[in-house]
């Protein structure tokens, strides 16, 4: 791979504990993950982002970290990780892990530490008021979004800030004693071969809290990560969650010195926005919202991921009509802006709507970011709670346990879909890898003209006027090529015609069916009820 891997790379977003389980005991493993990496290679996947794998009480799915040098001893220990990375390398697949360094578990040593002496080194690893502070009536993870972010800890005799849930103490990051603590970090995992991390809650990072003073710019602080990890490993990134409006992007990508890609979550809520409308104007709108990036730095495009769909970047009226379409229960709410359920059944399992929303997934600006399970069409459980609704066991076959695990059902780290029709019965790997037309094989053939067709992942984009506003058409452009893709919201055949400049040598490669060819006289195109055509025209210099 380039130096500029990740501008092309398939990521393949799991969690290790519900993947693969090799042993039994009813929680996947590095040993099960390692003995999946040729269906992920198969697939065309070229990159996996593991959820958090670091010692942890598991209170929050591992983003509450204990020890970050060691493993969840659940999913293995450091040497089944040595032997994942050399097997994931033999393969050409690449390795990310999630690095949540905003907050820490109560448990970490640090925060032990700090509670039990106000005189201790690690009492400022953290933030603490003697008193509560006035106006603290906003934390993002109670239910009505107006709890407190300060808890009150009997140890230390002061309140401590929380970002996120009281059992996760947030990081003073102002203090260079903490960030020398990350650098150490990140070398460690480096070293043992990760090729990047995925920042978890990155903008929370800087954000205001208590008496926390930076003496500089805080984001010298995301320059500094990224001499670093590029210094320690040439090929290294660092891909962060960073929800913000697109015009605070530039914030976090620098000039390309701070991260080196970024989640796309205000194209990802107009995407659905627009697929609820059957109208292709509001990701039209946001695709034009969004600034150009430079050639290092990149977008991660996804649909789903493990937390709610989070649709904050829409106004309420929006919302509702984005839940009316595709949650329109009130326990497929969550947090009064999120969706907990998975893409397959918020479209009903229509072949044809899922199939859309994979090929924009593919095509529009920037790095595709799959889900485990996506490519075979997983459901949700909605009798779990909370966002454990969209964290069952991945389903390999229709024998016990959908072939996680040959543990009892009781023993299982979490629920296998057993029954319904997204249950594992229906809905497998092996029954949809000797079904020629199954999801899965149109997944891995679309996955495999993405690789081929590096346009859609370089250079800068351009939305195209259709004429229709059924119809998003964009075209991106480099020294490599033309990519161009087509794609029809609505349940009605439409035909538009382009105004392209230049329309030489500019072929179909791919869509829901063989369409006519283009006419690039007439420029003129039809596309089937939600269908799609990709376009193509490669630089013959190269």
């Amino acid at each position: 791979m380039s130096k500029y891997w990740y501008k092309n790379a398939i990521i393949y977003c799991l969690d290790v504990e519900t993947f693969k389980d090799s042993n039994g005991d009813g929680v996947g493993d590095f040993e099960g993950l390692k003995n999946a990496l040729t269906y992920l290679s198969g697939l065309g996947v070229n990159c996996i982002w593991l959820l958090p794998i670091f010692d942890t009480p598991n209170r929050d799915n591992g983003y509450d970290v204990r020890d970050y040098y060691k493993i969840d001893p659940r999913l293995g220990d450091l040497g089944h990780f040595a032997q994942l990375v050399d097997a994931a390398d033999e393969l050409g697949i690449k390795i990310l892990i999630d690095l949540a360094v905003n907050h820490t578990s109560l448990e970490h040593f640090w925060f032990q530490e700090a509670r039990k002496d106000k005189n201790s080194k690690y009492r400022d690893f953290y933030i603490w008021e003697n008193k509560r502070p006035k106006g603290d009536n906003n934390n993002m993870m109670s239910p009505d979004g107006n709890g407190s972010n300060w808890k009150y800890d009997r140890t230390a005799k002061a309140y401590y800030f929380h970002t996120f849930f009281p059992h996760q103490p947030d990081l003073n990051i102002s203090n260079p004693a903490v960030q020398k603590e990350i650098f150490r970090i990140m070398h460690f995992w480096l070293k043992m071969g990760v090729s990047g991390f995925r920042i978890d809650a990155a903008p929370h990072m800087f954000t205001e809290k208590g008496q926390v003073d930076f003496e500089e710019d805080p984001h010298e602080i995301f320059r500094n990560f990224r001499d670093f990890v590029e210094v320690q490993r040439k090929e290294a990134i660092l891909l962060a969650e960073v929800d913000l409006a697109p015009e605070k992007y530039s914030d976090f990508l620098g000039d390309e010195d701070q991260m080196h890609m970024l989640f796309n979550f205000y194209v990802n809520n107009f995407t659905f926005l627009a697929l609820a409308r059957e109208e292709a104007t509001p990701l039209a709108t946001a695709l034009n919202a969004m600034p150009q990036i430079d050639p290092k730095e990149q977008m991660a495009i996804f649909l789903r991921n493990h937390d709610e769909l989070n649709l904050d970047k829409l106004s309420e009226e929006e919302k509702k009509e984005v839940f009316s379409k595709f949650a329109p229960d009130e326990n497929m709410q969550i947090f009064d802006r999120g969706i907990r359920r998975r893409l397959a059944s918020m479209l009903n399992n229509d072949r044809k709507k899922m199939e859309l929303a994979y090929s924009l997934l593919f095509t529009l600006p920037g790095t595709p970011v799959l889900r485990y399970g996506q490519e075979i069409g997983m459901g949700e459980d909605l009798s779990l709670e909370g966002r454990t609704s969209v964290r069952t066991t991945m389903q390999w076959s229709n024998s016990k346990n959908g072939g996680f695990s040959t543990a009892p059902k009781n023993k299982l780290i979490r629920n296998s879909i057993s029954s319904g029709e997204y249950s594992y019965k229906k809905v497998n790997v092996n029954d949809q890898h000797l079904d020629p037309d199954s999801f899965l094989n149109w997944m891995s053939r679309t996955i495999h003209f993405r690789r081929e067709y590096r346009e859609f992942g370089w250079g800068n984009y351009e939305v195209l006027d259709t004429g229709d506003k059924r119809v998003l058409g964009h075209k991106t452009e480099s020294e490599k090529g033309i990519g161009i893709a087509l794609h029809n919201f609505s349940s009605k055949e439409v035909t538009i015609k382009l105004k392209l400049d230049d329309t030489k040598d500019i072929i179909d490669v791919y869509g829901n069916k063989r369409y006519e060819a283009f006419d690039t006289k007439s420029q003129e195109l039809k596309l089937d009820p939600y269908g799609f055509r990709w376009l193509h025209k490669k630089s013959k210099y190269l």
